[in-house]
């Protein structure tokens, strides 16, 4: 059977829906109704350019015009519905999916540290045992608060101090978690203090996280290929995308199309059946001012 071929416009307007621009940017844009925006995006890209404004700001009043910078930081840092590590980038995540994050854990655990010896100063792995012990004892740490001892370089931007480093890298394995920013200074505190606790005891199979990983990545982009299905979270293989693919296809979850381009040169994705059988609406006549690093330009 050959695929139905979805033209530019409807699946410019497919697209549009699936990354919360085809509604009018109105309504609340703080507390629960802000948490359940960041939810339907997935994720909120965090970047320090500020020419504007900061991405994440950007991405949020792109999508309701009610919103206000000082409205996200309670949801991290007291309501803890959201939280924030890593996609393709540092980005801001519903806390529910903490539990599929700890597959990266595990793989960064085996990846990072052979990784970063040699790339990082000598002596940053002999420093997680002091950071863990001082954030236990006296509570959250930035990267100003330790490795007072150590020589801080003016070598660039990934020249980190050891201790630095240890922060990082125990973030990235999550042991720390990110309590709150001070200006876009990053403090840690012990992952038990800051990840609600019947979250902290949830785990998944990898089989799990895969099907997470696809389904919910497909639900906000539309249509994808397996490759762009993989890279939305960055938490599986393009291998283990193709093979979910593979599996909903033969079980008729799914179906192939193809999409016409700007150019009229045809791609073949996978889309969900109600997706081709429902009309998107016609985004609203209005301009919208996107930051380069919105979830809709991201892959560019």
């Amino acid at each position: 059977m050959t695929p139905p071929i979805i033209d530019n416009q409807r699946a410019r307007r497919i697209f549009l829906q699936h990354h919360a621009l085809a509604e009018q940017p109105t309504g609340s844009a703080k507390g629960e109704a802000l948490a359940d925006l960041v939810r339907q995006l997935g994720l909120v890209q965090i970047d320090s350019i500020a020419t504007v404004e900061r991405a994440h700001h950007m991405i949020l009043r792109a999508r309701s015009q009610s919103y206000r910078p000082d409205a996200l930081a309670p949801l991290i840092e007291r309501h803890r519905s959201l939280w924030e590590h890593w996609t393709h980038d540092a980005s801001i995540l519903p806390v529910e999916l903490f539990p599929h994050w700890r597959h990266r854990f595990a793989t960064n655990r085996e990846t990072l540290l052979k990784r970063w010896t040699g790339w990082q100063r000598d002596g940053f792995h002999e420093r997680f045992d002091d950071v863990l012990n001082r954030i236990a004892d006296h509570g959250p740490v930035s990267a100003a608060d330790v490795g007072k001892d150590e020589n801080k370089s003016a070598g660039g931007w990934w020249d980190w101090h050891p201790s630095k480093a240890a922060l990082e890298y125990l973030w990235h394995v999550g042991e720390l978690a990110i309590t709150r920013r001070e200006g876009f200074r990053k403090v840690y505190d012990l992952t038990e203090r800051v990840i609600p606790a019947p979250l902290l005891g949830l785990r998944h199979s990898c089989e799990e996280t895969v099907d997470w990983a696809c389904s919910s990545a497909l639900d906000r982009l539309g249509f994808a290929t397996p490759g762009e299905l993989a890279a939305f979270w960055q938490a599986i293989s393009i291998k283990e995308a193709r093979d979910w693919c593979q599996a909903a296809l033969a079980r008729d979850e799914l179906i192939e199309a193809q999409i016409e381009g700007w150019s009229g040169q045809l791609r073949r994705v996978i889309m969900r059946p109600a997706t081709l059988e429902t009309e998107p609406p016609a985004p609203p006549n209005r301009v919208r001012v996107l930051s380069p690093f919105d979830p809709a330009l991201r892959d560019r």
